[in-house]
This record gives structure tokens, sequence and C-alpha cells, in this order.
């Protein structure tokens, strides 16, 4: 009989879970109000130079990203002033959790229940109320032979993880990858090839009908890169250059 109780409660707790999540996400993109969306710095190095770049940091630094969505949001009738508004917070001195070499279903899953506990861990002194996304960016001293990890978005938590470069020369580059993974949060999905990063046609070509093809004048936010030729594509330097198509509109409910 207690067992029973006990499992009754889970049931209950893990409904009510699925429930609230799904309610947050489907707010998310009704595009009826404002997204709150808060960026936390981490010295992803260590680096000295990392750490004067944080130090420099306001909330002006990410103006790029914001006018991008609104203008992006406006090309698909979505009349909301600022449909995101980004506030930067304190610096975070915990580095997030690592996803295992060789991951499978089952670590990936029990991952992304670690970040999400994480990431509310890390933020809870500073955050009374919780912001719809939190989007964590791990900055790095620009050296020539440094490969930054790959960046992340959770759709589930609403969590994302960023590995930019310390430096206002990469500032164009870093709010292409913090877009891009703001929008993995509210369900885009990737659409360049994971082998070689190539944008996929047509749905991560900015300009799928243009004649010739290639090369393309800008990226599609969640292709990635400007497609310059079927095999040879480039990041964007910012988001003056990158554009959200209609499937990744569609997925983030900016059009039926």
């Amino acid at each position: 009989m207690f067992k029973a109780v006990r499992i009754s409660i889970l049931l209950f707790v893990l409904f009510f879970v699925a429930v609230s999540t799904w309610l947050t996400q489907a707010r998310s993109t009704d595009w009826n109000n404002s997204l709150w969306v808060k960026v936390y710095p981490i010295n992803g190095d260590g680096s000295a130079e990392s750490t004067e770049y944080i130090k420099g940091l306001s909330v002006s630094d990410f103006e790029g990203i914001e006018t991008f969505l609104e203008r992006e949001a406006g090309k698909y009738a979505i009349r909301l002033s600022r449909p995101v508004r980004i506030e930067l917070g304190q610096e975070i001195s915990a580095q997030p959790p690592s996803l295992a070499d060789g991951p499978n279903a089952l670590s990936v899953m029990l991952w992304s229940l670690k970040m999400r506990w994480w990431a509310s861990d890390v933020t809870d002194d500073q955050d009374r109320i919780k912001p719809d996304v939190r989007i964590f960016v791990r900055y790095h001293a620009p050296e020539a032979d440094i490969v930054l990890e790959n960046s992340v978005g959770l759709q589930k938590g609403m969590v994302g993880v960023v590995n930019g470069y310390a430096s206002r020369r990469y500032r164009g580059s870093n709010h292409v990858i913090i877009a891009h993974e703001f929008l993995h949060t509210l369900g885009a999905t990737d659409k360049y090839s994971p082998g070689d990063g190539q944008p996929l046609e047509p749905e991560g070509l900015a300009e799928p009908d243009r004649i010739p093809l290639y090369p393309q004048r800008y990226a599609e936010i969640m292709g990635g890169r400007i497609a310059l030729a079927t095999d040879d594509a480039i990041v964007p330097k910012s988001l003056k250059h990158a554009v959200i198509g209609p499937l990744t509109a569609r997925e983030i409910n900016l059009t039926d």
C-alpha cells in the first residue's frame, strides 16, 4: 500500500513538471509578451584577458541580438516591440557540467538533467525571479590554436551554453552563436550537416532561390554559416549578415 502511494506521488510530480514545462515552452513562443533572456558571463579558460573582458561587459554589448530578433520577427508580421529583452547577469564562477565523450541517449539525458539543475543552482542567489531563458557565455582568450567546444541550447529548461572569444573583435560572431543557441531553447532545429558544418539545402540557406545559388550573401541563423559553395561556408561576422528562414520561423511559431 505504502509503495503504491509513493509511486502515485512520484507520477503526480512528474506529471506536474511535464505540464509546467509544456506551458512554459508554449508561452515562450506565443509572442504576446517580450521574452526575458539573461546572459551570465563565465571565464571559460581562467585567463586574465577573459577576466578583464568580462569586467568591461555591459548590457548594451548585446543590443545587436535584440535588434536582430526584432527585425526578423517583424518580417513575419510579429509587431511586438522588443520581442526579446536581454539582461546581463553577474559573472558565474562555476563551470557547467561537461558531456561525456562518446555520448549515448542515456548519458545525454542525464547530462541534460545535470545542466538544468546546475543552471538553477548557480543563479539562485542573483535571480529572485527566474528569467524565461538563461544563456551562459564562456569566454576564452582569442588564440590562434584554440578550438572552442561546441555550444548548446536546451529547449527543456530553456538553458544555453555558448563558447565565445573575449575580444571586441569577435563580439559580432559571438552574437551569432548566442542567437543560434537561444533559438534552440525555443524549439528551432539545426540546419547544417553535423559532419562538416555545411548549411543544408534548401532549409539551411538564407536565399534558397538565389540564381546562381552560390555564393550566398547571408546565413540562415540555424544553418549557422554563409554558404559560399557546396563545400565551403563561413561564420558571419555579425547578425547583420543573418536571417531567420521560413522553416525556423515555423518552428518557433513566428508563422503558421
